[in-house]
């Protein structure tokens, strides 16, 4: 378990100068009113789109190899659009950490809740899907109202982003686990707790399987769903988070558990949990974290590099 970080007097050291000049600047701007920081973040976003081209041909690759059919037009759109929507998530990290509890409250809607407390009411941790949306940051805070949660957790490189970070990330929920730390994950839900976990990147060869993702068909995905569900008495349960198009807040939304899960069949065990971030990413897909080289690892390390053109 990750404790929560206490100001150290090496945070001041001239080294963290820059980082604090961008933690103050984002801590001021989180003041403003929500719809002016939507407006700020899209036109950040735009300043991504035509200044940092590596992370929108990343974007504009993924795009590619999941929807060959999509119009190109319209992809570039979807691009565009997504690369606003990453200007916007920076802004939420500020909201995410700092806003109090009274103002971001008014900004969660919840649905489907009943699926997050039967299982736990039938003394089951919840091993709940998280996916890579841009406001996971937002979702993680929001979440701690309607239950607190504990989270896997990768430690930052800047000693003052690690602090701000941890605290930030554990206003309203329980604890972090640093996510190599799988006994203490596998305790948490055996205690019942709801733990978070996301599935949907590339972690590598170790404990993936190759299965379909959108129009990938051996697309490195993580086993690591398998791992917990398969050694602690949990439910699966998925949840998205969204913001609203009409700037009034997020849905948080709780779906369903896996039911017979997971079976004999590690193949289509991760092929379910893909299609799961199918649908997610299908509802709102200029809210996804499409610069994240989805497709690097390849199942052969002779297979062509899909992102060198």
């Amino acid at each position: 378990m990750i404790e929560t970080p206490k100001f150290e007097a090496k945070f001041l050291h001239p080294r963290y100068w820059l980082t604090w000049l961008g933690v103050s600047f984002l801590y001021l701007i989180s003041w403003l009113p929500y719809r002016w920081q939507l407006a700020l973040g899209r036109g950040v976003g735009r300043l991504f789109y035509r200044y940092v081209p590596r992370r929108a041909d990343i974007a504009r690759r993924n795009l590619e190899l999941s929807f060959p059919d999509m119009p190109a037009d319209e992809r570039e759109q979807l691009v565009k659009t997504n690369m606003e929507n990453t200007g916007i998530a920076f802004f939420e990290t500020g909201m995410a950490w700092w806003w109090p509890d009274w103002r971001i409250k008014r900004k969660l809607h919840v649905h489907g809740v009943e699926h997050l407390l039967q299982p736990q009411q039938e003394g089951k941790g919840v091993l709940m899907l998280l996916f890579h949306f841009l406001s996971l940051e937002v979702h993680a805070r929001l979440h701690g109202f309607v239950r607190p949660a504990v989270g896997l957790y990768r430690p930052h490189n800047n000693a003052v982003m690690e602090f701000l970070q941890t605290r930030g990330r554990g206003r309203s929920n329980k604890y972090l686990i640093p996510r190599t730390d799988v006994r203490s994950m596998l305790q948490a839900l055996d205690n019942g707790d709801i733990a978070g976990y996301l599935p949907d990147q590339d972690y590598g060869r170790k404990r993936t399987v190759f299965v379909p993702f959108f129009n990938v068909q051996e697309t490195s995905s993580t086993t690591g769903t398998l791992l917990f569900a398969g050694n602690a008495n949990c439910a699966v349960v998925p949840t998205t988070c969204f913001r609203r198009d009409d700037g009034t807040g997020y849905d948080v939304t709780f779906y369903p558990q896996f039911e017979q899960f997971p079976s004999d069949d590690e193949i289509a065990d991760v092929r379910r949990v893909n299609a799961m971030v199918e649908f997610a990413i299908q509802q709102k897909p200029e809210q996804y974290l499409w610069v994240h080289r989805r497709f690097k690892t390849r199942p052969n390390p002779d297979d062509p590099d899909l992102y060198k053109r």
